[in-house]
């Protein structure tokens, strides 16, 4: 099958921190080899309840490791970053807007709209939780706040976002940052070095054929 245009699949919540260390890389490393990215927001919750696990930082000892390293790793990559107050959280507001604006708006302005909430939450300290805050910052991104609004308090955007989640679980998605490109699963922002890998032998394999 021929994969080399084959885009690559991000599933990401925008309540991890290496998930938005991997968002603010995944497009350039993308581009660095011909490919593009879905943005695929889920649950983190949803994921967690498929695979019986718990959330790292709530996880005794392994929790203090989490949230040092978590610092550790933007000052390593020199991204912005800065614990919010909250910290773990529960978002889901903010998914379930993205998922929304793609429907709405198209896939393009999920993505904007998915790096906004992203620096938002982890560089300046808005609140996600906060639907108000969300429609917010949708609407510095031209969204209709008011659809939008009216949309958060609805039926069918939290079900969206459920569907999200077992389409990611049926194609095996466990945990986030997630990537899957050309049929083959990368776990987390330090498999990034073996992404760019995979894709420089995705395009030697395809040039030599």
């Amino acid at each position: 099958m021929d994969h080399q245009n084959s885009p690559i699949d991000f599933y990401f919540d925008p309540c991890s921190p290496y998930a938005y260390f991997a968002a603010t890389g995944i497009e350039a490393l993308a581009a660095r080899h011909g490919r593009t990215v879905r943005w695929r927001p889920v649950s983190l919750l949803a994921l967690f309840k498929a695979s019986g696990t718990t959330p790292a930082p709530m996880v005794p000892l392994r929790g203090p490791y989490v949230i040092h390293d978590v610092a550790r790793t933007a000052q390593l990559h020199g991204i912005p970053y800065r614990k919010p107050v909250n910290f773990p959280q529960l978002l889901l507001a903010a998914p379930r807007a993205m998922l929304w604006i793609e429907d709405a708006y198209g896939a393009a302005q999920t993505a904007t709209f998915a790096k906004r909430c992203f620096s938002a939450y982890f560089v300046e300290g808005v609140d996600l939780a906060q639907d108000e805050e969300v429609v917010r910052l949708a609407q510095e991104q031209g969204v209709d706040g008011a659809r939008l609004r009216i949309a958060l308090q609805g039926t069918a955007i939290k079900e969206a976002l459920k569907t999200a989640g077992e389409e990611a679980i049926a194609r095996g998605v466990f945990g986030v940052p997630f990537m899957i490109v050309d049929d083959e699963p990368f776990w987390g922002f330090d498999r990034f070095d073996q992404l760019e890998r995979w894709l420089e032998k995705a395009a030697a394999t395809q040039a030599a054929a």
